[in-house]
C-alpha cells in the first residue's frame, strides 16, 4: 500500500532539503520518506518556484477591470464639469454656446 504525503508535508522537507543543512539521506531517515521521493519534491518546488511570483490571469483581469473603472470614473467627472459648464451658461445667456 502507498503512502501519501500531504502537501505541507512534501514543502517541509523540500525546504529543508534546498536548505542543505541535512543530506537528502539523512532526511529520509529522519522523515522515513524514501531518498527518491525527498528529491523529487525538491525538484518539482525548484521548478514551480518561479510560478509563485507570477500574475494569474484572474489577476491580470482584475487589475484591466481596475484601470478601466478609473478611466470611466475620469470620464464621468469630465462629463459633469462640462455639464455644470453648459448649465451656468444656458442661465447667464440664455442659450446653448456656439462652437
Amino acid at each position: 500500500m502507498r503512502k501519501h504525503y500531504d502537501k505541507g508535508f512534501k514543502a517541509k522537507v523540500a525546504i529543508e532539503a534546498i536548505k542543505g543543512e541535512k543530506t537528502i539521506q539523512e532526511l529520509a531517515t529522519i522523515y522515513e520518506v524514501h531518498p527518491n521521493l525527498i528529491a523529487l519534491w525538491k525538484k518539482q518546488l525548484t521548478d514551480n518556484a518561479p510560478q509563485l511570483f507570477e500574475k494569474s490571469e484572474k489577476d491580470k483581469e482584475k487589475e484591466e477591470a481596475r484601470h478601466k473603472e478609473e478611466e470611466l470614473y475620469k470620464e464621468i467627472g469630465q462629463l459633469e464639469l462640462e455639464n455644470e459648464f453648459l448649465k451656468k451658461y444656458r442661465q447667464m445667456y440664455g442659450t446653448e454656446p456656439r462652437w
